[in-house]
């Protein structure tokens, strides 16, 4: 081809991936999480890695890139342009993918099994719209024991974290078996390490009253059925979750423990229903209640626990 057939393909390509993205776009209007490519650095808060090695230049598959560091507003989750501005340079490198130009390698960092670009977000997308299966790239991994699929979104990557801890919080304590709730549930990381230290700490006051130290088992027990227990009584007794859509009973216990220890030290006596009421007031939502009141009262009537 002739450097004009060239420049013309090149434009044509161009457009094409643009109409791609905007159908894309229409297609998951009402879902666009589905359309949207992923940040890296939404996923590295989300997973939170604790190293990071760099393995050097491999072949890698394209399906498997699946975001990018600081590109991921100009292109969608199939690395489609999604703006007109980007069609210089997105030219350029279908220019040179005609030309059998070998560009450098991109530079991507692994996470979870996929990758994400640190540098050649244009030559992804220029090379998944010419259907090229591999690309050369050099890698940069980072530790997580999470494994994630190409097609998840940032929600469900928080999900299988928080899975992923509850396994473990399981295992570690054998919750379950001693106090027959599989139930504990959370809507984010890290409150499984909250509970923990919540046990630790009566686990301390029990051992207060004793000559020799008390079994962690025998504490985690004690933490159920006096702190934990209470506290989810007063949850479902006021209606709280009503109040907050989308969270678990665990997480109102971890906000209330939390809210009833400050107006204690800030106004000294306070009860725990009063600190569960005021919490409610403060920072639960009124639009809708009624309507969630009912939703949750079907869930009990039928069974449900509103967890």
């Amino acid at each position: 081809m002739s450097d004009q057939d060239i420049r013309l393909r090149a434009a044509s390509d161009f457009s094409r991936a643009r109409t791609r993205a905007m159908l894309s776009q229409i297609q998951y209007f009402m879902h666009a999480d589905k359309d949207r490519l992923l940040s890296f650095n939404d996923v590295k808060d989300i997973l939170k890695p604790k190293n990071q090695v760099y393995r050097g230049s491999q072949t890698v598959p394209i399906k498997l890139i699946v975001g990018s560091e600081g590109r991921y507003r100009d292109f969608n989750k199939y690395f489609l342009p999604r703006a007109d501005h980007l069609r210089s340079r997105w030219e350029r490198v279908d220019e040179a993918h005609h030309r059998d130009i070998i560009l450098p390698p991109i530079q991507l960092y692994e996470i979870g099994g996929v990758y994400f670009v640190r540098d050649g977000n244009h030559r992804v997308s220029v090379a998944i719209s010419q259907n090229v299966e591999f690309i050369d790239a050099e890698v940069t991994s980072l530790a997580t024991e999470i494994n994630i699929k190409p097609s998840m979104t940032v929600d469900e990557m928080r999900n299988a974290l928080i899975a992923y801890e509850k396994n473990i919080f399981y295992e570690k304590t054998a919750f379950g078996q001693l106090t027959g709730d599989m139930g504990l549930n959370f809507s984010s990381p890290g409150r499984y390490d909250v509970v923990y230290n919540h046990i630790l700490v009566h686990k301390y006051f029990l051992n207060q009253n004793r000559e020799g130290e008390i079994p962690f088992s025998e504490a985690l027990v004690s933490w159920y059925n006096n702190v934990y227990s209470p506290v989810i009584a007063i949850i479902r007794d006021q209606w709280l979750l009503a109040h907050f859509p989308g969270r678990t009973a665990g997480d109102l216990y971890v906000w209330i423990i939390k809210h009833w220890d400050f107006l204690k030290k800030k106004y000294g006596g306070y009860s725990l229903a009063q600190a569960a009421g005021d919490f409610s007031r403060k920072y639960g939502q009124s639009r809708g209640r009624f309507f969630r009141f009912l939703a949750l009262l079907a869930d009990r009537l039928f069974g449900g626990q509103g967890e």
